[in-house]
């Protein structure tokens, strides 16, 4: 039985574990990584950020972006 090439094992959360991250809205630095280029939240499938914490993580890009810390839209 042939191995599928391209397929790999799930990704663990990076907000899991003992010297985790908190997922804070004042943290511009963290919460850059799960924006994109143009500014959109990066889906959990790619970003590999469980369910409970890619909602904290939305969350938390939003209030930064209404506050003024994150921008909306990137040109």
């Amino acid at each position: 039985m042939a191995r599928r090439p391209f397929f790999r094992g799930r990704k663990s959360c990076p907000f899991k574990g003992a010297n985790a991250p908190t997922i804070d809205y004042r943290d511009t630095k963290l919460l850059s990584r799960y924006v994109s280029e143009r500014g959109k939240i990066v889906p959990s499938r790619i970003t590999a950020v469980s369910a409970k914490k890619q909602r904290e993580l939305s969350q938390a890009i939003k209030r930064a972006r209404y506050l003024g810390f994150l921008p909306y839209v990137i040109k």
